[in-house]
């Protein structure tokens, strides 16, 4: 009897023990927040949506031939872009000072259409005196920027993000090249949006960027873009 009861002894001291440890589990384990959830904040993102320069390059040599044949000028300034890039995540609390805001940097490349009309230019014979024949020739007005930029993100490790670049760095390369035959700009820009988790790390948002160039090559490559995109996050 005596045995009997010592091994039900020790039975219910084990069972006493292991509830202890299960509710010391449950109730003294720390909560998980959203932010320990979500990945490193990284994005590879997609972008594209409407472009407008501040003024447009119609008169130019390469644009439109200065109008030699009176077809018109290739001065469309507004168009469309599509670009790509990376977020690649530097502090998720502003290094220790502000709970829940971000610091990230933004490598990104985007091409701009911003005209396209068939008119005079610099393959025509009336504009140069030397070339193949052509009088009219299609020319598209394009840049392309590359772009290295901080972006604060607020919210972070909620699934709705908005957030801003302060101030980036571009890099320009217009076509068709300037009167000057120059094609490379430099400037900075600043810019806001929005993006919201829709799945796992896939993430939709909202941005609206304006780029103020210091027009090196003697044309107005200052720009404003707004649009959309998808990040995929890692």
């Amino acid at each position: 009897m005596m045995q009997v009861w010592t091994r039900k002894r020790n039975i219910g001291m084990w069972c006493a023990a292991v509830a202890i440890v299960a509710a010391l589990g449950v109730f003294g384990a720390r909560p998980v927040s959203a932010e320990e959830t979500t990945t490193t904040g990284n994005r590879v993102f997609f972008r594209g949506g409407f472009a407008a320069l501040n003024s447009g390059r119609g008169g130019e040599l390469f644009v439109d031939g200065h109008n030699a044949l009176g077809r018109g000028t290739n001065d469309g300034s507004t168009g469309y872009y599509v670009g790509a890039g990376e977020d690649i995540m530097l502090t998720k609390d502003f290094w220790g000072m502000m709970k829940d805001i971000a610091v990230l940097g933004e490598i990104g490349v985007e091409y701009k259409r911003f005209s396209s009309k068939t008119v005079a230019n610099s393959d025509t014979p009336t504009v140069t005196g030397v070339s193949n024949g052509n009088l009219l020739n299609k020319v598209q007005v394009t840049m392309l920027t590359v772009d290295i930029a901080p972006k604060v993100k607020f919210r972070q490790g909620t699934d709705f993000q908005p957030w801003i670049i302060p101030v980036g760095l571009d890099f320009h390369v217009i076509s068709p090249p300037s009167n000057q035959t120059t094609v490379l700009d430099i400037g900075v820009q600043f810019g806001g949006g929005a993006e919201y988790r829709i799945w796992k790390e896939l993430w939709l948002g909202v941005d609206g960027r304006y780029h103020l160039a210091s027009n090196q090559t003697n044309t107005v490559n200052n720009y404003g873009t707004v649009g959309a995109y998808v990040a995929i996050g890692f």
